[in-house]
């Protein structure tokens, strides 16, 4: 038999985080997950402030003036997916200004 509140506490927390922090609480997730994609990258940057700056191939800076935070990387290719090294270079720097 389904434990009711349970249900009701999963449906609650399903709808009220945001995307935001569903994006957050997937790339701060130990170990890391491996299907996240620079998309969902850049969607949460853009959440926290910053600005992308295109670099030379596939070279990519992202900028939050506000915190005078610098993040350099290189877009993944030839797949969307992010290297697990990449990722954690990202929850140390989420880490920093969180």
């Amino acid at each position: 038999m389904i434990n009711w509140l349970y249900f009701v506490t999963i449906l609650w927390y399903h709808y009220t985080m945001s995307k935001k922090d569903k994006l957050l609480s997937r790339f701060l997730k130990v170990p890391p997950n491996k299907d996240l994609t620079f998309d969902e990258l850049q969607a949460l940057l853009f959440a926290f402030g910053y600005e992308k700056i295109e670099g030379a191939g596939s070279a990519v800076k992202f900028y939050n003036k506000e915190k005078d935070s610098l993040i350099n990387l290189h877009k993944p290719h030839p797949s969307n997916i992010l290297k697990i090294y990449l990722i954690k270079q990202i929850q140390n720097k989420l880490k920093e200004i969180l």
